[in-house]
């Protein structure tokens, strides 16, 4: 039984449909954007266009307030934003399919346990009979 918990993926149709290009780019986007990695990058980048365009000496592209910055990270910001919330909404499916297989388990379960606690009452009286 322990077994075909850990299984369980293997065993439902949701885990068996292959995933889509988009579904597939989605999931990848949002582990990579998630990441401390991304984060990291993100700054440095930030950090950099500051820098380059605080110390040009010739010509500043983006000078202060830096509105093509704005502007980029608020379109990063509207791309990323419906991508993560498709990628947490089929997450949101499989953890719903999960905890429906896990209440199955458990209510399973507790019939077993039921039948296993009459048994040992059974064999309770009859020890005392003897």
């Amino acid at each position: 039984m322990i077994k075909m918990i850990l299984n369980h993926k293997n065993t439902h149709p949701i885990f068996k449909h292959k995933l889509t290009i988009g579904q597939k780019a989605a999931d990848k986007l949002t582990a990579f954007a998630g990441s401390w990695i991304f984060i990291f990058l993100l700054a440095i980048f930030i950090a950099g266009w500051i820098y380059l365009n605080l110390t040009a000496y010739i010509r500043h592209w983006d000078p202060w307030p830096f509105i093509i910055l704005n502007l980029c990270l608020s379109c990063l910001a509207a791309i990323q934003a419906p991508i993560i919330l498709m990628s947490q909404n089929r997450q949101a499916q499989r953890d719903r399919v999960r905890a429906e297989y896990d209440f199955q388990v458990n209510k399973k379960a507790e019939k077993e346990i039921q039948e296993v606690k009459r048994q040992l009452n059974r064999i309770e009286k009859k020890l005392k009979e003897l």
